[in-house]
């Protein structure tokens, strides 16, 4: 995945913002468990010890259902 569409995936699911149908391609070939282990290990970070958990799960869930959706994969069929 090339660094712009990592900052965009991040930026959806750290902060506010919107994946691009390109960079929600990006993600949907790397598959969930790249997604999952990138949203892990970002919170594993010192830096970001202070965000809800919770609230990062969902908008990773809803940036990975919206990129399947873009793509028009089925979310459940690619988890």
């Amino acid at each position: 995945m090339g660094l712009p569409c990592v900052r965009k995936v991040f930026t959806s699911i750290f902060k506010i913002g919107a994946v691009t149908k390109k960079c929600c391609g990006e993600v949907m070939v790397l598959g969930k468990v790249c997604h999952d282990a990138f949203v892990k290990k970002t919170l594993e970070d010192p830096i970001y010890k202070n965000l809800s958990e919770s609230t990062i799960a969902n908008k990773s869930i809803k940036t990975w259902n919206t990129c399947a959706s873009v793509i028009g994969i089925s979310p459940s069929s690619s988890a």
